[in-house]
């Protein structure tokens, strides 16, 4: 509101500072929020804000055609719910439509955020811009942010510039897993992925491959107590689903936490999600807790 107020002084201000070379990254608000775990968010000052946004439309238009197709996190019409429904589309078709055996590698990047290295980062990015005064706007960005227990390193959760530089920093994943082990099913979404094949060797074989490639290149970790191999036969954790060779079903926490949280307002949200997995018994659950059936016509997927 206080930038509102005199929006087109405070805009033509922030135009003198960028063209002058002047530009200089405000500090952060910091608070948490408790969702699944603890999450530290940084808020940038409106000003910087602004900026982030011209910043992130630029790499978006850049980048996007670099990426690879199955990369589903903070993009435009990507999301969940599709990178779920490709999974399951990869392991079907891996299995034979569920009968044949069939492997799943699941890798998760430790502290992801916490750990992404800015001159690493702003590397990468060198690559494709090449204007050096952009370059220095996005360093800029990029330094403005580093926790205390890892300096060097981190962007925060709560700049939209964050998402793309996620995205920038873990496709020199996706091309080493897609050109150079050649991995046809391969899903990602933020720092969970997943590879399937029909055989564990070779998966714990690229799963070796994986982990040496993103501490030597990426300055990441990947634990092996954050990696796991499973038959799909068994059910495949995946952003909050279990997906079996004849559905997709919530985790048993999600479930829980929905019943928890669910009232008047959010139903309607929750009933859109729970559409996009087998949950025609917890809809009911959903409508006969909050006594607002006489709104939905429900009918199984």
């Amino acid at each position: 509101m206080e930038f509102e107020r005199h929006l087109e002084d405070n805009l033509f201000q922030l135009s003198e500072e960028l063209r002058g070379f002047k530009y200089s990254h405000g500090p952060y608000d910091h608070f948490v929020l408790y969702d699944s775990k603890k999450r530290e968010i940084h808020k940038a000052m409106i000003k910087d804000r602004i900026v982030h946004k011209i910043i992130y439309d630029l790499l978006v238009m850049i980048y996007e055609q670099a990426f690879i197709k199955d990369s589903y996190s903070s993009r435009v019409n990507k999301g969940t719910h599709k990178a779920i429904n490709t999974l399951r589309y990869f392991l079907n078709l891996s299995a034979g439509t569920g009968y044949g055996i069939t492997y799943i590698l699941k890798c998760d990047v430790k502290k992801y955020f916490d750990n992404v290295n800015h001159e690493i980062l702003l590397g990468l990015i060198r690559e494709k811009v090449r204007d050096e005064n952009i370059l220095a706007v996005i360093g800029n960005i990029i330094f403005s942010f580093t926790l205390a227990s890892s300096q060097g390193r981190s962007i925060p959760l709560g700049n939209v510039t964050s998402q793309i530089f996620a995205n920038i920093y873990l496709n020199k994943l996706d091309d080493f897993v897609k050109s150079q082990l050649k991995a046809r099913f391969y899903v990602r979404y933020n720092d969970d992925f997943v590879i399937v094949n029909g055989s564990r060797e070779k998966l714990k074989s690229w799963r070796d491959e994986i982990r040496r490639f993103v501490r030597e290149k990426l300055s990441l970790d990947i634990p092996k107590d954050k990696t796991t191999i499973r038959k799909f036969s068994w059910g495949v954790e995946f952003l909050g689903h279990v997906i079996l060779p004849n559905g997709v079903l919530l985790r048993n926490k999600t479930k829980g936490k929905i019943m928890s949280r669910a009232n008047s307002t959010n139903l309607r949200s929750y009933l859109g999600m729970l559409k996009h997995c087998s949950s025609y018994n917890l809809r009911n659950k959903l409508l006969a807790k909050l006594d607002d059936s006489d709104d939905f016509q429900l009918k199984p997927l």
